[in-house]
């Protein structure tokens, strides 16, 4: 993974303020139908309770650890900032109090007016460049950007899911009756035939269909179990178009034979099979992820790619690519269920576009600002891949 660092200038030194678009709320005072809905986020030690939006403007409720809340309760008067968050924080101080401001928990003072979110975005970052994106996913994964920028979608979680779904293929009369079965999904794919059928059966157990897999046929490994602190989730992303998945699976499933993925799966339905991100592996090492994905290239050159938007490409026609899922959220809700790799950049991605619709300052973008926003969760925006800091989560 590449280390991929942000230009930002000192701000430490700059008056600020809470945001008063937003009211501190400790957990325990809030309403009981509130609670019940938030009551997963005290699992976390470090929980204090919730910012709540005051106006229209404010965009949703933001969850707060004990120090946010001691910060935002300290600077209800504007003034410099504390001593104790630098003497805290330390090195990573300075970014942190920028993401506050661009997440518009703090403001910041600028010629006597105080700014948050995209339109303190001139103060936080030293420089801004928009280069053109370099291969078939980045510019992918720019034009799904551009096109829910264009959305009248103020809703985060709508706005996330056109961004996830980007790149599907339209169901079509012809789809639905090639697919219109898990029986008749199984034999377009071929997972019945003797070729397949003895390299399943004799290397991998069919995942028992629950909530988490519906929508997948999912194999886990007999033979590569990783345990503890070996199992993480990186992911291969094998994106063929529809018509030439049954080659393609039957070339997958060739290679996984000899491989150190532990779990694979694919859709289980024309659905599933027409969204890019159709047939993932998942391997505990980049190493073991990229010798697979060397054998399954050369399994499947010429093969048309569909493309998986947010992915970080491993050749050039968008054919294979990779991510890692991050650390579940400890401000996660029950309801929401595990973020994905894809997910996650969605969910964020989707934040910021929203959060940055009506102050973007000059001729940034809203999707400019989003990128840069990702940034700073240790994201490379140009490739997708993850650099040096990103939290990976045990599969």
């Amino acid at each position: 993974m590449s280390k991929g660092d942000v230009a930002l200038n000192f701000i430490l030194e700059h008056v600020f303020r809470s945001n008063p678009a937003y009211e501190l709320a400790l957990f325990e005072r809030l309403p009981l139908d509130q609670q019940e809905l938030l009551k997963n986020l005290t699992k976390d030690p470090d929980f204090y309770g919730v910012l709540l939006p005051r106006t229209s403007s404010a965009r949703g409720i933001k969850s707060v650890c004990r120090d946010t809340a001691l910060l935002v309760h300290t600077m209800l008067q504007s003034g410099p900032l504390p001593r104790y968050v630098e003497h805290t924080l330390g090195d990573h101080s300075n970014q942190a109090v920028a993401e506050l401001v661009l997440d518009g928990v703090l403001e910041i003072e600028h010629e006597g007016r105080f700014l948050s979110g995209a339109e303190a975005y001139p103060l936080i970052y030293a420089s801004h460049t928009s280069p053109e994106p370099q291969g078939l996913l980045p510019r992918l994964s720019q034009a799904a950007l551009e096109y829910a920028q264009a959305l009248a979608i103020d809703d985060v979680v709508r706005l996330s899911a056109r961004l996830y779904f980007y790149n599907r293929i339209p169901m079509t009369a012809n789809w639905t009756r090639r697919m219109s079965s898990e029986i008749a999904v199984s034999e377009f794919l071929g997972i019945s035939s003797s070729t397949n059928r003895n390299c399943l059966q004799k290397n991998w157990i069919l995942v028992e269909r629950s909530a988490s897999y519906n929508g997948w046929f999912q194999w886990q490994s007999r033979r590569n179990r990783p345990t503890g602190r070996d199992r993480y989730g990186y992911k291969l992303y094998v994106s063929p178009r529809p018509e030439a998945l049954p080659t393609a699976f039957r070339a997958v499933v060739g290679v996984l034979d000899n491989s150190a993925a532990h779990a694979f799966k694919i859709g289980c339905d024309s659905i599933g099979l027409l969204r890019p991100d159709k047939l993932v592996l998942y391997f505990s090492d980049f190493d073991l992820l990229e010798q697979a994905a060397r054998e399954i290239a050369l399994s499947l050159s010429g093969c048309a790619a569909h493309g998986v938007p947010f992915t970080a490409a491993i050749d050039d026609n968008g054919l294979l690519s990779w991510g890692i899922d991050p650390l579940p959220e400890k401000d996660a809700l029950s309801w929401q269920g595990p973020e994905s790799w894809r997910l996650w950049i969605t969910n964020r991605l989707a934040t910021a576009l929203v959060s940055a619709r009506n102050n973007c300052p000059g001729t940034l973008q809203p999707w400019q600002f989003a990128l840069e926003r990702l940034r700073l969760e240790n994201v490379d925006t140009g490739t997708w891949a993850p650099t040096q800091g990103f939290a990976l989560s045990p599969t």
